[in-house]
């Protein structure tokens, strides 16, 4: 069972507030504190009434450049028939606070604090905020990438609650992932998982990979390593990863360590340069 996400509030700090915080932005990483979302950088969409969101990452030239991930408030009332305008597009849901009415593929369902929804490119959807709080929930959007004779993943809706967490390797359950897609199916193009750490626990050697990853503290507080630096963070801040950034982690406690983890998976790289003798 979840403790409980963090979610961010807004406001706006006082005019006594010092400046410094922990914002970094690198050729190999992003660190966006929790302090860093507050009312006056928040966006809105098109078609969604009652709303606005925090950009977390979005495709940028050069940096991480196959998704974006937002934290969408959405007030008493509000919601949107129209959410996605962008063609070919697959989505994960992930709520953290509040409920809400979903329609997709014409059947309704109802979406609690570890609501997981796959939404796959095409499927027709809509959200309403029918209750007497906000809802908020993570919004992971990726332009679906289609492979000849592998179909499209179906769409998914369950809860983190019904998910048995994988334990890593060698790890005695200090170190768990769950998995809300099978790893072996082709049809998936990007895994959204919850990684979660006991205090004490280590990523014990330092990962280089190709996946790009969105990492969003739920819980929690760590040291990451993140390219040649150690950086503190806790639930609330948002790590944003290039391929082949250097990454390791230790969890102090004294409470577990948890967050949703985006990454891109199960396709060629392209080749993009044309190839002459």
């Amino acid at each position: 069972m979840n403790a409980g996400y963090y979610t961010p509030k807004g406001g706006c700090p006082g005019q006594e507030q010092l400046l410094t915080d922990r914002a970094v932005f690198t050729d190999a990483y992003v660190v966006i504190p929790k302090g860093a979302m507050r009312d006056i950088v928040v966006s809105r969409l098109p078609f969604w009434e009652k709303t606005r969101l925090w950009v977390l990452s979005r495709p940028l030239s050069g940096f991480a450049e196959t998704f974006s991930q937002y934290i969408m408030e959405v007030g008493p009332g509000g919601g949107s028939d129209r959410p996605e305008t962008e063609a070919g597009v697959e989505a994960v849901l992930f709520v953290v606070e509040g409920s809400g009415s979903l329609v997709a593929d014409k059947t309704a369902h109802e979406l609690c604090p570890g609501s997981y929804v796959y939404l796959p490119p095409g499927c027709e959807w809509s959200l309403r905020n029918n209750g007497a709080s906000e809802l908020r929930f993570h919004w992971i959007r990726k332009r679906y990438e289609r492979v000849d004779g592998v179909p499209l993943p179906d769409l998914l809706i369950t809860n983190e609650n019904d998910i048995v967490p994988d334990p890593m390797p060698e790890t005695d359950g200090e170190w768990l992932t769950s998995r809300f897609v099978d790893v072996t199916d082709m049809r998936h193009d990007m895994h959204v998982n919850i990684v979660t750490f006991q205090p004490g626990a280590v990523i014990p050697f330092v990962e280089t990979h190709v996946m790009e990853h969105g990492l969003y503290v739920l819980e929690g507080k760590a040291v990451y390593r993140l390219n040649q630096d150690w950086v503190e963070v806790e639930a609330g801040d948002y790590m944003w990863l290039r391929a082949f950034c250097p990454q390791a982690c230790y969890a102090g406690g004294p409470s577990r360590f948890r967050y949703l983890l985006y990454k891109d998976v199960n396709r060629h790289m392209k080749l993009n340069t044309p190839f002459t003798s």
